[in-house]
This record gives structure tokens, sequence and C-alpha cells, in this order.
């Protein structure tokens, strides 16, 4: 019996070794060829770090689509944003100049990116080969983590003084815009506004009262304070249940089988009104939303094992190839997201690598970031293995995209709880 413990003790710890040098292979990697020159990540590049950037003139006539998406430009905001939290904790851990520099690096490509335009309370995607064009329209999941990835820089002990004035007061314009707007997001002309954090769904009730938490927070001015509390008690009128209990179930799926990627947004935020949060009674719901998210994204984890790492299938860089045939000018957002889809269609006959990426690299590798942002330490402990494996499984620098970022986080939080 003896002989087995010790066995599985080393057992656990080769695995423990290999998930560091991975979570940190992963680090070097996303440095390496996702970064770029602005500070903002891209959603994909060559294997040798080469990206084919939407021109200037593409962005603004809409190519291949006027969200951007499919492009390398389609989620900086998004990616940057809930990247912060890796990078932060990395420094924490090291205080190392250079991992402080990363994180100021990302803040920087963040406010960039609410800078790019005249509109107010806009946040753009990504920029163009010039720095400054890019996509008419932003959203809901570009904005949220923008939100938060600055408060996480913020809240850091790396921003100074003049980097917390001037985040304060991008975030502060940003919500204030998006509140007139009843929510909505700001975008360009002609579309206007696209996405909201209004509604009772999960992950609209986390992100608008994740912003009345912050604006309150930052500016002390009460009507944040009043309208937060009245939203927390706002009964959905299609099942009576309030905001603060929608909270309390957490993270649940809707428009896929499962879309951890793009509801760990709300979880992020739910995690910062746990934290913020001083009634014990709101507290205690933020918690247990947590907990019953941090379940609910531990079924994906096994999605992992279904990546094979020796996987040969095509990947093209050449979007354009694939998509602007089927291009038309588009005038509201309906019609940018219904030539989109068809042109997504084209774009995975092409590049059949993307759909094995998105599907068990994208999915389980946020779901191990949502599991660890539980802070019941018993419940992340159940799935520590799971999601050492999860970080372990891949070869960094054979993959296209960027949508394995989330391990960095989940292997810094994932050390809190050791």
């Amino acid at each position: 019996m003896r002989h087995f413990v010790t066995l599985l003790v080393v057992l656990c710890a080769s695995q423990l070794a290999h998930a560091q040098d991975a979570a940190e292979a992963a680090h070097r990697e996303i440095w390496r060829r996702f970064i770029d020159s602005h500070g903002i990540m891209l959603d994909f590049t060559d294997l040798d770090g080469s990206v084919n950037f939407p021109t200037p003139e593409e962005c603004r006539d809409g190519k291949p689509n006027a969200l951007g998406w499919w492009t390398p430009i389609e989620n900086g905001a998004m990616f940057n944003g809930l990247y912060m939290d890796a990078a932060v904790l990395r420094w924490q851990r090291t205080k190392d100049a250079a991992d402080a520099a990363k994180a100021r690096q990302l803040m920087e490509g963040l406010l960039k990116l609410s800078s790019i335009s005249s509109v107010k309370g806009f946040v753009g995607r990504g920029l163009s080969t010039d720095g400054k064009a890019h996509y008419a329209m932003g959203s809901n999941d570009q904005t949220l983590p923008w939100l938060v990835g600055l408060w996480r820089y913020r809240q850091s002990g790396i921003a100074t003084r003049d980097e917390v004035r001037q985040i304060d007061l991008h975030l502060t314009e940003t919500v204030t815009e998006i509140a007139r707007l009843d929510w909505k997001m700001p975008a360009e002309p002609p579309f206007n506004t696209r996405g909201t954090f209004n509604g009772f769904h999960f992950d609209e009730v986390a992100r608008m009262l994740f912003s009345l938490k912050l604006i309150h927070t930052i500016t002390g001015d009460q009507k944040w304070h009043t309208l937060y509390m009245a939203e927390l008690q706002k009964r959905n009128p299609d099942n009576n249940r309030t905001k603060l209990e929608v909270c309390g179930a957490g993270m649940s799926f809707y428009y896929a089988k499962t879309h951890n990627w793009t509801s760990c947004t709300a979880v992020s935020a739910l995690r910062v009104l746990w934290e913020l949060e001083a009634d014990d009674s709101i507290k205690q719901a933020y918690r247990k939303g947590l907990i019953a998210s941090a379940r609910l994204a531990a079924e994906s984890l096994p999605l992992a094992l279904q990546f094979d790492p020796h996987d040969t299938s095509v990947f093209k860089q050449d979007w354009r190839a694939a998509m602007l045939p089927l291009w038309t000018p588009q005038n509201t957002e309906q019609e940018s997201v219904a030539l989109a889809e068809k042109q997504l269609r084209e774009f995975i006959k092409a590049s059949p690598r993307r759909q094995k990426e998105t599907a068990f690299i994208r999915e389980p590798t946020a779901a191990a970031w949502i599991v660890t942002l539980c802070p019941d330490a018993d419940v992340v402990q159940q799935h520590a293995a799971a999601i050492e494996q999860v970080i372990s499984r891949y070869d960094y620098s054979r993959l296209y995209y960027s949508t394995f970022f989330w391990v960095e986080g989940a292997w810094w939080r994932l050390q809190q709880v050791k």
C-alpha cells in the first residue's frame, strides 16, 4: 500500500511539473506570435508568426464583413481583457519587471481600442496595418472583458497614479455612454449600436451589475449604487426570478451546446462582483453562482482529450480567398451577421483545422479558467487534475489560434489553492 501511495504521489508530481512547463510554453507562444505591435492579442497567425491583417480600406468597407468576424483582429478587446488576469497573476507571483511590462502593454492596447473612434464609448476589436483603421462594430463580448481587464490592471499593484487616472476616465466615459444608450454598445455609422447588457440571461445580468458596481466603486457617485441595488431586484417577467437569483444560479448555455469561451466573460464579471460586494447576502449569492458556473464548466474539460496533438488538418491563413467572393455591402447588423455566417462555412471548408481548435481547445481551456475563478478552494481542487491535464494536452507552437490563452490564467489561479 505504501508503494502505491508513493507511486501516486510521484505521478501527481509529474503531471504538475508537466502542466507548469506547458503553461510556460503557452506564455512564450502568446508573446512570440499573438501580441501585435500595439499590445493587442490577435485571433490567429501562421506558425511562423506571419499575419494577414485586413487593410485600412477593407476595414472601412466592411470586408470581409463589418463585424471583422473570422479575421485576425476579430477579438482584440475581448482577449486582451480576459488575458489580463493571467498577466497580473503572473507578475504578482514573480514580481519580474518584464512581466509588469507585459501587463502594461496589454493595458495600453486596451486603452488604444477605446481611443480610435469619434463615437463616444466605442470599444474596437483590433487595428489594421496603419494602427488606426478598425471595423465599425464591437460587441457586448468585446466591451465587458475590456472593462474587467482594465479593472484588473488598475488594482494589480503595477499601475501608476497617472495610469489609474487614465483608466478611470476611460471606464467612466464608456459605462456612462452605454447606460445612456439603455445599455447598448456604441458602434459607428450606419450601425450605431450593437449588443446589450440589458436582459435577464446570466451573461447580460452579470455584465450590467458589474458595470454599475465598477463605476460606483471608481466614482463614489451614489446614483450608480442606487441603480445597482434596483437592478438586483428586477424580476424576469417570464419566470419571476430576480437578477440576484440569476447570478446565484450561475452560468448557463443557450445559443450552442457549450459556449464557455464567451460566457467566461460574464463569470469573470461575477468574480469581481464577489470580490467587491460588502453585503453578505448578496456576496453569498455571487459565491453560489461562481460554484455553479465552475461545476458546469468542468463538464467541458474532457473535450481537450478529443483533440489529437498530432492532427495535420489544414489551416489557411488566407481568409480573403474564402470569404471575399461572397462580400456585399452591409447597412445593418443583421446584414453583417448573415454575410459572416455564409463566409464562415466557406472558411471552414478551406481551413478545417479551425473547427478542431475551437471545439477541442477554445472550449476546454476557457472552461478550465472558469473553474479556477471559483472562490471555493475545495471545488477547484476537485478538478485540479483535470485542469492540469487540459493545460498539458497541447503543443502550443503548433496551434494557429490564440484561443488557448486561458490556460495561463487557469494555471496561476490553480496555484492559489494549492
